[in-house]
């Protein structure tokens, strides 16, 4: 599959997944856009129609994982790891995860995260966020 930057004509498609995926806690149409298109983001999508999404925010040497997001279709098929290649550029990734999603905690630890922390009743859900980090390569 391919994947490739993301475009502003992305942010109705991103939004919806988005959407779709989080509930609540979904980005807005106008937060998608500045997420993909903002100062020091990037962003890559896959598939067309749209099976899923990476955004990301860095600063210096240090890139937070905004989100990362594929469609339920379309898991247990490597897309989660191609995004997750195309955002990881050798800096240090942070990233903050559900301590109730085994299955995401599972995949991240598998991508050479390890916790170094964990933010009490994040989600509004009530669930914890496990902070997870990974060193810079190269």
């Amino acid at each position: 599959m391919t994947v490739r930057p993301a475009t502003v004509a992305d942010v109705a498609a991103v939004a919806a997944l988005d959407r779709e995926l989080f509930g609540p806690d979904a980005w807005t149409a106008a937060q998608v856009a500045e997420e993909l298109l903002g100062e020091h983001r990037r962003a890559w999508v896959a598939g067309e129609p749209l099976h899923g999404y990476v955004v990301t925010r860095t600063v210096g040497d240090v890139t937070d994982l905004q989100r990362i997001a594929v469609h339920p279709r379309h898991r247990r098929r490597g897309l989660a790891r191609e995004l997750l290649a195309a955002a990881g550029d050798g800096r240090r990734m942070l990233l903050e995860v559900s301590a109730d999603n085994t299955d995401a905690v599972a995949f991240y630890a598998a991508a050479g995260f390890v916790e170094i922390g964990r933010r009490r009743r994040y989600y509004r859900e009530g669930s914890d966020a496990l902070v997870m980090q990974r060193a810079a390569t190269g």
